[in-house]
């Protein structure tokens, strides 16, 4: 027996400036939203009904963002790794993040690490690594 990791949840004040600042930066699209949530999926997902076992369990998961009412004060337990492809400017890729209101942070990385950390606007870290192919 196996589950399909469905969601990602994330806790913050502004649930539309983050769910937008998100879907810009994946490439993915509001499917729902109210005043307790919003919820981004991959453009390129399907939305109707999928039958198949198999095929719902290949589907990529979504984010979710509900409001908190708490400050964030400690470096988050779980985060998401970005990696471009070999193709892209991975520089660029983070100057862009940077650009949109990403800042650079210090979780207790080494200075020779492959991966640079992040955080959103709301200050959830996440990493953005070396550029992969698969």
């Amino acid at each position: 027996m196996s589950m399909r990791w469905y969601t990602l949840v994330v806790d913050c004040h502004d649930i539309a400036a983050q769910a937008r600042w998100w879907a810009e930066t994946l490439d993915y699209v509001i499917v729902y939203e109210d005043a307790e949530e919003v919820a981004i999926v991959p453009r390129t997902m399907e939305t109707d009904p999928v039958d198949d076992v198999a095929r719902f369990r290949a589907l990529p998961p979504g984010l979710v963002f509900v409001p908190v009412g708490e400050e964030k004060t400690v470096k988050n337990r779980l985060h998401i790794d970005l990696a471009p492809h070999t193709a892209e400017d991975r520089d660029g890729e983070i100057a862009a993040l940077l650009d949109r209101g990403a800042t650079r942070v210090h979780v207790g990385q080494p200075d020779d690490v492959t991966w640079t950390v992040l955080a959103d606007p709301e200050g959830n870290e996440f990493c953005v690594l070396s550029s992969r192919d698969r």
